[in-house]
């Protein structure tokens, strides 16, 4: 149990079993992608998130990307509907 104490984290099994998955390597990337565009745009995004208004981290339009505190990105629900919900999105 994550919980109980002296428990300790598996990172390898962990990166094996999710973030080495090939859909979230695609992810992954397309968020680098998009930080990188907003780079080049002259948008300072140092320290701060960068948002995609329709929660498609693979939809890199620049009318799609906003930037935004981590605090702010992170915080809502991950559902279908809580962007929608959402006002600050």
């Amino acid at each position: 149990m994550p919980s109980s104490p002296g428990y300790k984290r598996n990172y390898k099994k962990e990166y094996a079993n999710y973030h080495s998955k090939p859909k979230q390597v695609k992810n992954r990337t397309a968020r680098g992608a998009a930080r990188n565009k907003l780079k080049k745009s002259g948008i300072a995004v140092a320290g701060r998130d960068v948002a995609h208004r329709n929660g498609n981290p693979r939809d890199n339009r620049r009318g799609n990307l906003a930037v935004k505190t981590v605090s702010q990105n992170r915080s809502y629900a991950r559902t279908r509907t809580a962007r929608k919900r959402n006002p600050r999105a």
